[in-house]
């Protein structure tokens, strides 16, 4: 499972050949299985979870010998599968033919191509994310729908099948309901358990009571009473399949996680205590490990593996060789002589590892020993008088140690030397005691601040490619050569921090990767005659480009020169200014490079292009800029604009104004947020820019208007008009027929916003200041508002309305108002002063028998007391005068028109567990907030506990339309994205592809 590394459209190095794809490798012969006489399965792109899963059923003899005891009197012919009138059964055919040749063919590796396609299998499921789990129901599925009509018809459910029982027992009359299931696998939970005991100690034991408010309607005492809810295991299956549920859904992030804490299981394991019988043998209840699937990974991609228990020993099992160990010699006669080596106290550096001489018929010669050999003789205690110390800790390692070359460092002179490879690294080899600790070696290598890496993957074997390093984490500083099995010839690499900052080193979480190939000390220039390309240009623009050979401490200045010699433009651009720019995804050229620079200091990879464009290039102390007039950059042209970093606020906007040829002094500067917007305006407009942080590319926006005084907003103003009673009232028609910007429809049915002007005023007036301020606005005056008590302020997000401010004497900045905020103000009919603490709802009552519901009415909750579903329940049953029980609610989603239900029901916890804090339906998943519009159902006289209107059916009928159309819309542009799609994304974005249910494809054999 590779996630999405098959949809990365990066800068990554293939090592395969153009025009010869996996057609011709398949034409070379497979290698011959290896010692263990076992063979493998091929990964198809992303079938590791289908390869461990068959592995596993391969070397289940039951399972495989009930299979192959299926002849094609039953299963068919698979030469006969075209034929339209022959009833084939490919599933199990191609699983026979499969394990057959997993079995007796002496090949290294099998394909499972012929499975998959028997399947119905396309690329997509061959290379997608998809779990182990649900591969090992849907296929237990389709073999039991294959096999219909035939002797093994029983197979899976003789292996794998069980049952369980939930049962209910009634504390007053002992009643027991019950409810059996069956499973192929057990799913356990993983979150908040250490292991498997105690998971299916709380599945199986523990008891869950209903009491007090969540009490249990016994169908023998008729009424509601006390209960227990428990479950046990009825029929125990020959193997027992275990599902850990590992991925969880984050409600508060609106994403899916994986539990990646440890988890204990034995390897053998006794049921009794979770079964229903418990006098069965012992041997009934006893199982014992057989095979565990690993996943690695996170819940969007990774890789399975497994380790298989090998029953019937098909392989050819080895103990693991012993390293062959020098025992000492307490005869004088046998004193050995073998090589010397030079010594130190943490480490051997040489780059031959130690050699003993053991032979005594063997010459010097043929023993490796030549002129000016150092020698020394040990007689198993000392070496010239020196004590030496033996044992299994003080056994040497010879590690290969990698260093960044000189010139990677910045301090070489672009000649290699130091690097005989060309690779970037230095390699040396030491020798350390097998009981010295890592941290022991890292001592003896380098400064304590740097970290070691130990080698996990290799470039490819054409040289190109990356490696990669996990580093090492602190807890195994304390832990010795031998405890981290390390071994003679194992590479670590030595890197400092400040060296990440490089083009061959590049670090992402615990993964260091080292691009180094011989080949890539490289950057492509090309000649970019205008501000972009154009399609029709391109191969014009392929004729004029070059690849520099470059390192990461060479100048780009000499990158330019360079580029320009090589492209023969010295001539053709002696009298132009031109710089070297880099390109995003989107065809815009990002700001000029400062030419002072290294490679490494502007922070430019290797292997990467650069665009050599006319224009100035901006000194150290400059700016490049972009800026737009009135418009966010995604919407209006961009233009570009050299400044020097001291100059004020006010100065560049003169001169952008100067460069825009707009004249007027009621412009004020921008900025652009993170999500390209317009954001907060420059204050102060004396600081100079690099007091305002402004850095080189930032993008700003030119708006008209003066800036208002420091210290105050200006705030724009809508009305909240109740369209249904408004009529009765003249001069909100008045004033609504007055204005000239189209009003907002809210979330609420009947109702709108107007726009009805701004509002200046200082961040440290009250609320109550504000409503004063507000009541002067012209649109305010004809209405009657006799205080500003009478009136209620909403913020507005995205247009909607998100939240009352509330607290009369409350300032502005305490309430969090930004500049340039939108506020809505309603008049109420009463003086209203919310505590902080209330939530103000709209409450509807159902129409009992039909799917509508009364006019709503505002309902004023107090969550200080109890922010529960429970204290809602209670609230609006006061409200109502009805008892809690009666009652059925539900918060409406008017985006996707449907309804989230709140149940009143509270789980009881035994006493083991420890007991949940309740949760607040101000949080995950409901988030109540001011506005929210609440459905009430009265079950005394209303049956029908759906909460869906017409109105919701039709919403949701046109939500499905607009979905199928831009799926409809969008689908021609998957295959080859267009020129003017491109241009409008503001920046790379990757899309993760939607995620399709696995199934597998069965003919009707019945």
């Amino acid at each position: 499972m590779f996630g999405d590394l098959f949809e990365e459209d990066g800068d990554g190095f293939s090592s395969s050949t153009p025009g010869t794809g996996v057609k011709g490798r398949e034409c070379e012969p497979p290698p011959p299985r290896g010692k263990i006489k076992l063979c493998g399965i091929k990964n198809q792109g992303g079938t590791c979870y289908l390869n461990s899963l068959i592995q596993t059923l391969l070397f289940t003899p039951e399972f495989r010998e009930e299979l192959f005891h299926l002849g094609p009197d039953e299963l068919g012919c698979l030469a006969d599968k075209d034929k339209p009138e022959a009833k084939v059964r490919v599933i199990p055919l191609e699983l026979q033919r499969l394990f057959s040749h997993l079995l007796l063919v002496d090949e290294k590796t099998a394909s499972t191509s012929d499975l998959t396609d028997s399947f119905g299998w396309t690329n997509n499921e061959e290379m997608g994310q998809q779990d182990v789990q649900e591969l090992n129901r849907i296929l237990f599925s389709a073999l039991e729908s294959s096999l219909v009509g035939t002797s093994g018809s029983s197979l899976i459910h003789r292996l794998y099948h069980g049952t369980l029982v939930n049962q209910i027992t009634c504390k007053e009359c002992g009643n027991i309901s019950e409810r059996q299931e069956d499973f192929l696998d057990l799913t356990v939970s993983v979150r908040g358990v250490s292991g498997l005991e105690e998971a299916l100690w709380n599945m199986f034991v523990e008891e869950e009571m209903f009491e007090g408010n969540n009490l249990y309607r016994c169908s023998r005492c008729d009424q509601l009473v006390r209960a227990a809810k428990s479950a046990k295991l009825r029929k125990l299956p020959p193997f027992l399949t275990i599902s850990l549920l590992r991925f969880n859904f984050d409600f508060a992030k609106c994403e899916r996680y994986k539990e990646t804490g440890s988890y204990a299981f034995p390897l053998t394991f006794n049921l009794r205590p979770f079964c229903e019988q418990n006098n069965w043998p012992d041997s009934e209840y006893s199982y014992e490990l057989f095979s565990i699937i690993i996943h690695k990974g996170g819940c969007y991609g990774g890789h399975y593996h497994v380790y298989i228990k090998d029953i019937d020993q098909l392989g050819y099992w080895e103990a693991p060789e012993e390293e062959v160990k020098v025992k000492p010699k307490t005869q004088k006669r046998e004193d050995k002589v073998g090589e010397r080596k030079k010594e130190s106290e943490n480490s051997v550096d040489e780059e031959d590892p130690l050699s003993v001489l053991t032979d005594d018929q063997i010459s010097l010669y043929s023993a490796g020993v030549s002129n000016g050999s150092d020698l020394f003789v040990w007689n198993g205690r000392e070496v010239n008088g020196v004590a030496v110390k033996t044992g299994v800790e003080w056994e040497p390692v010879l590690l290969t140690v990698l260093r960044p070359s000189a010139e990677e460092l910045g301090c070489g002179d672009g000649s290699g030397v130091g690097d005989a490879d060309g690779s970037g690294l230095v390699h040396s080899m030491k020798g350390f005691a097998g009981g010295a600790t890592l941290g022991t070696v890292l001592e003896a290598l380098g400064p304590q601040e740097a970290f070691l890496c130990q080698e996990q993957s290799r470039p490819g074997a054409s040289g190109g490619g990356a490696s990669g390093w996990r580093v090492f984490p602190p807890q195994d500083m304390q832990r010795t050569l031998r405890e981290l099995s390390l071994k003679d010839g194992d590479a670590l690499l030595l890197l400092q921090l400040e060296e990440l900052d490089s083009s061959i080193f590049s670090l992402s979480g615990d993964i260091v990767t080292v691009t180094t190939p011989s080949d890539c000390r490289w950057l492509q220039v090309e000649f970019c005659p205008q501000s972009g390309i154009k399609e029709e240009e391109k191969e014009e623009q392929g004729k004029k480009r070059s690849k520099v050979s470059a390192s990461g401490n060479m100048l780009l200045m000499e990158v330019k020169e360079k580029a320009l010699e090589d492209l023969h433009l010295q001539d053709e651009l002696s009298d132009v200014e031109c710089c070297l720019r880099q390109m995003d995804r989107t065809g815009k050229l990002l700001p000029p490079v400062h030419e002072h620079l290294s490679v490494r200091e502007s922070g430019i990879r290797l292997m990467t292009s650069l665009y050599l464009c006319p224009g100035p290039v901006p000194t150290a102390t400059q700016l490049f800029l972009y800026f737009s007039v009135g418009l966010a950059p995604s919407v209006g042209q961009e233009l570009e604009i050299i400044v020097e970093e001291s100059l004020t606020v006010k100065e560049c906007l003169k001169e952008m104004l100067q460069m825009a040829k707009l004249e007027g002094e009621s412009w004020h500067l921008r900025r652009v947020d993170w999500c390209e917007e317009i954001g907060e305006p420059f204050m102060d407009e004396n600081a100079s820019l690099k007091e305002a942080k402004v850095i080189h590319g930032d993008t700003l926006v030119l708006v008209e208007g003066r800036l208002p005084p420091k210290g105050y907003l200006k705030l724009s103003v809508k009305m909240y008009i109740d369209v249904i009673d408004s009529s009765s009232v003249p001069e909100l028609n008045h004033t609504a027929e007055c204005q000239s910007i189209e009003g907002l429809a809210t979330e609420w049915s009947g109702s709108e916003m107007r726009f009805i002007g701004h509002v200046e005023i200082s961040e440290e007036a009250s609320l109550d200041d504000l409503k004063t301020q507000m009541m002067t606005l012209p649109a305010l005056q004809d209405v009657c508002v006799p205080s500003p008590a009478f009136l209620r302020v909403w913020l507005l997000e995205c247009k909607k309305l998100a939240r009352i401010l509330r607290g009369n004497q409350q300032t502005l900045r305490k309430l969090k108002l930004g500049n340039g905020a939108d506020v809505c103000v309603e008049r109420l009919m009463k003086e209203e002063d919310l505590g902080l603490k209330d939530l103000l709802l709209r409450v509807q009552m159902g129409v009992p028998g039909e799917k509508a519901y009364y006019p709503s009415e505002e309902f004023l909750w107090d969550t200080g007391r109890d922010s529960t579903s429970r204290g809602l329940y209670a609230a609006l049953a006061s409200q109502y005068g009805l008892t809690p029980d009666s009652l059925l609610l539900a918060k409406h989603l008017p985006d996707k028109h449907t309804w989230m239900p709140i149940s009143n029901w509270t789980q009881q916890v035994s006493k083991r567990k420890k007991k949940r804090k309740a949760e607040s339906l101000q949080a995950a998943p409901f988030y109540l907030k001011d506005g929210d519009i609440i459905g009430v159902k009265n079950l005394l006289i209303d049956n029908n506990k759906e909460f869906t209107t017409l109105e919701d059916e039709i919403g949701q009928q046109r939500l499905t339309v607009e979905a199928d159309n831009h799926n409809t819309r969008v689908r021609p542009a998957t295959g080859e994205c267009s020129q003017d799609i491109g241009s409008k994304k503001s920046g790379p974005t990757k899309n993760r592809k939607p995620e399709v249910a696995l199934s597998i494809n069965v003919g009707v054999f019945r």
